[in-house]
């Protein structure tokens, strides 16, 4: 079985290379100059853009050329089974994309031996990369591409996403929270924390202070969490590694979960949305 992406999954570059999985690269926009997420910009270098100002970057899916181009090369390399799992369609058109992608692809190549699934992950950045890791997992436990599929299909809306963030004037411009809302919490310095529902973002919660909101990201997995299936957990970070690092230690100090915690950096086409300071946190929920 072959693993797809688009660059949203955020995965860091040796999760990438452990499990053979081919990214897809949204396009990323910077003052008339196209950058391919991941590959010709990172998250750092664009906030330094930014910081030397440089306008906010704008993003653009890939397209289905792109994904047929992926195809082609790993059926050249003795795939026979591909899984592609995209941003949710609530907030990209990566999986549209992904679809006629895969409809092309049929059309030139009726005749060929091989099974495409793309999955609308409901799913924003680690999100889609947590669904990717366990997949991988899976398969090494000996399961199906049948197996797989069914078992993504059925749990990919149970994978828990929160994001809170520092800068909202990020939020503001992607439409996430209103500009009066994110004017009284900056000046309160109450931090909006974000969920998915029905595969779009939105702010599920409020705190103030960045200690309460690892109190929250604690509390909330430990009411939550599917520890059947919850075997790793994806902590995120746009700007600052260390209060990813932060929050890891809480987890362990203060939880049971004996799993694996991976730490992991925003890609761009998810940071120019989240802004600095934005900490996510992955995992499945009962």
């Amino acid at each position: 079985m072959k693993l797809m992406a688009d660059s949203t999954c955020d995965l860091s570059q040796d999760v990438i290379t452990n499990y053979d999985i081919s990214i897809i690269p949204l396009t990323v926009t910077i003052e008339g100059t196209d950058y391919k997420d991941r590959l010709d910009i990172t998250t750092d270098s664009y906030f330094k853009k930014l910081e030397a100002g440089s306008e906010s970057a704008s993003t653009g899916a890939p397209s289905p050329t792109l994904y047929v181009d992926h195809f082609n090369k790993a059926i050249a390399e003795g795939h026979r089974e591909i899984l592609c799992i995209c941003m949710s369609s609530g907030t990209s058109a990566s999986y549209q994309s992904g679809e006629l992608g895969k409809s092309q692809f049929i059309e030139e190549n009726p005749n060929a031996d091989v099974e495409i699934h793309i999955v609308d992950s409901k799913s924003m950045s680690h999100g889609s990369g947590w669904l990717l890791m366990k997949s991988a997992e899976l398969a090494k436990e000996g399961q199906s591409f049948e197996e797989i599929v069914a078992f993504v299909e059925s749990h990919k809306t149970k994978v828990k996403h929160f994001l809170s963030v520092d800068d909202l004037s990020h939020l503001i411009r992607s439409g996430r929270i209103s500009g009066a809302s994110a004017l009284i919490g900056k000046f309160l310095n109450i931090k909006p924390i974000m969920s998915m529902k029905a595969g779009k973002g939105a702010v599920v919660a409020k705190e103030r202070g960045r200690n309460r909101v690892l109190k929250h990201y604690v509390e909330e997995f430990s009411k939550r969490v599917d520890s059947k299936n919850t075997t790793f957990l994806i902590i995120g970070y746009s700007t600052e590694r260390q209060v990813a690092l932060d929050l890891q230690k809480k987890l362990q100090a203060e939880t049971s979960f004996s799993g694996d915690i991976h730490i992991m950096q925003m890609g761009v086409a998810v940071a120019t949305h989240v802004g600095p300071g934005g900490l996510s946190m992955f995992f499945m929920e009962n």
